[in-house]
Parts: C-alpha cells; sequence; structure tokens
C-alpha cells in the first residue's frame, strides 16, 4: 500500500509505493514552475528520503503536461515589486543565496544516495531542465522536449545545467542549446543521451515505475557505490577511480546481499535483497 508523505505543501507531492518515492511537482496551471512553496519543500523531501530505508530509487515527475518550466517569471515580477520597499542585500549577499540553493537542490540530488530518475511529461525548461540532468536517468515521453530557455530571459543559467549537460553532449553541443536556447525534442534527446528512453505519453508513470522498481528491488549498497563511482569518474583520473573502485568492490562482498546473490545463483533463483 501506497504511502503519502506530508511535504508541507500542495505544491509538492510525494508517495512511496513498491520502494519507489515519487516526487510529483504539483503547479500543473505554471507548467510546474519553481516557487517559494514548491522549491524549498523539493529540497526537504530529497534530505528526509536520503536515509530511509524502505526507499530504493525515487521519480521525480511533474502534474499535467510539463516536467517543469524553471523560474515563474511572474512571481518574479511580484517579488522584485515587493522588494523595492525593502532595503537590497549585496550582490555578495545575492549570490551566496544562489549559491546555497543550488548546493542543496541540484547538487544534493546529484549525489543523492538513492539511484534518480526523472519522468518527462512535457517541457523541461531553465532550472527545471537543470533538475532533470540532475538526474541519474532520464524517461521522457514522445511529447517532451528541453530548452535551456536562460538567453529568452537574458540569464547566463544556474543550477549547473552547463555542467550536467556538457556531460551528456559535449561542450560544442551544449554551447550550441545554451545560446540558441532551440527546443531540443524527445527524438533528439534521445540520440544525443540526454534521455535514456522515449515511451507514449500514457506509459510514461507505468513505464517509469517499472524501471524504477527494477532498480529499487536491487543490492541497494552496491548501487549506491555505482553511483559514487559514476559521479567520481566525472572528475578524477584513472587511477583514482581504480582505487575508489577497489575499495567499494571489497565492501560489496562483505555484505549480506552479496552472499544472497551468490546463493540465489547457485541455487537457479532470483536473489532477495536485504539492503545489508
Amino acid at each position: 500500500m501506497a504511502e503519502l508523505l506530508d511535504t508541507g505543501t500542495n505544491e509538492l507531492l510525494c508517495k512511496i509505493d513498491d520502494r519507489v518515492a515519487t516526487i510529483t511537482l504539483n503547479r500543473p496551471d505554471k507548467r510546474n514552475a519553481l516557487s517559494d512553496q514548491l522549491t524549498p519543500a523539493l529540497r526537504q523531501t530529497l534530505l528526509d528520503l536520503d536515509t530511509r530505508a524502505d526507499v530504493g530509487c525515487i521519480v521525480i515527475t511533474g502534474a499535467g503536461s510539463s516536467f517543469c518550466a524553471g523560474g515563474d517569471i511572474a512571481g518574479m515580477g511580484d517579488r522584485s515589486k515587493s522588494a523595492q520597499a525593502k532595503p537590497a542585500p549585496s550582490l555578495g549577499a545575492r549570490v551566496r543565496e544562489l549559491q546555497q540553493k543550488q548546493e542543496t537542490l541540484t547538487l544534493r540530488l546529484f549525489e543523492h544516495s538513492k539511484p534518480t530518475i526523472a519522468a518527462l511529461s512535457g517541457a523541461a525548461a531553465g532550472a527545471g531542465m537543470s533538475i532533470a540532468l540532475a538526474c541519474d536517468l532520464r524517461i521522457g515521453a514522445e511529447s517532451a522536449f528541453i530548452t535551456t530557455a536562460f538567453r529568452n530571459v537574458g540569464y547566463s543559467g544556474d543550477y549547473g545545467g552547463s555542467w550536467f549537460l556538457t556531460q551528456l553532449v559535449g561542450t560544442g553541443k551544449a554551447r550550441e542549446l545554451y545560446y540558441t536556447a532551440r527546443r531540443v525534442d524527445a527524438e533528439e534527446c534521445l540520440r544525443l543521451g540526454i534521455f535514456n528512453q522515449v515511451v507514449a505519453d500514457d506509459q510514461l508513470a507505468a513505464q517509469t515505475h517499472i524501471l524504477a522498481k527494477q532498480i529499487a528491488n536491487g543490492p541497494s549498497v552496491a548501487l549506491g557505490y555505482m553511483k559514487e563511482n559514476f559521479n567520481r569518474a566525472l572528475t578524477a583520473d584513472l587511477k583514482t577511480c581504480l582505487n575508489m573502485e577497489a575499495d567499494r568492490m571489497i565492501l560489496c562482498q562483505q555484505t549480506e546481499d552479496h552472499k544472497e546473490a551468490v546463493a540465489a545463483f547457485l541455487e537457479k533463483r532470483p536473489p532477495v535483497f536485504n539492503d545489508r
């Protein structure tokens, strides 16, 4: 039976079912744009899920026909008007505030102990694109697309999108997508390696859950180490990565899940992992 978590706001929903935590950005009338309620709730929910033993995989998706439109442009205008009556923080303070927001959202998502999947039903734009790229895997509906979008509002980009996109498609293509802000449809995303799968619109939730459940019911200790290995591979040299792989492999050998997997192989049955 699914468990519904209290996120503190209806703008963010979270349920746990079959060891899969599904987080839904729930502002469909605003194309799930980030807000002063949704974004802090997302940060806290990711933190809360990090240590839950009953969660083996996290899915992030959007309600309605969009994944996330990024920043709420209309909301930015409203906040700008209200801020005029208050003393403006220094530029340094504003930089530090954004740095902290980024580290507690996309960095937290990238370094999360659980494997993560973004399920995109439609547009992922700007910071919304960055959130999708910070996940381990991405499944797109046929109608889904991404756009960097920042140039359209005179911004250079935030939440790590330039780094994530460079890792996935290379610096030349990443620069093109930032400089032009053109839409990249689902088939091109699949071809470029941004999406891992593309499915029919009406199959997005079901197909994502199948994959997430398969991952969630795997050997969680080993999967966590795999994620560490891949994250380290983005920045470290081969020798450093080899040393880390050796350390994690020996640690895996000590786990009950490894022993169960060997026994299941010899007995010709599926393994039953217990996260130990």
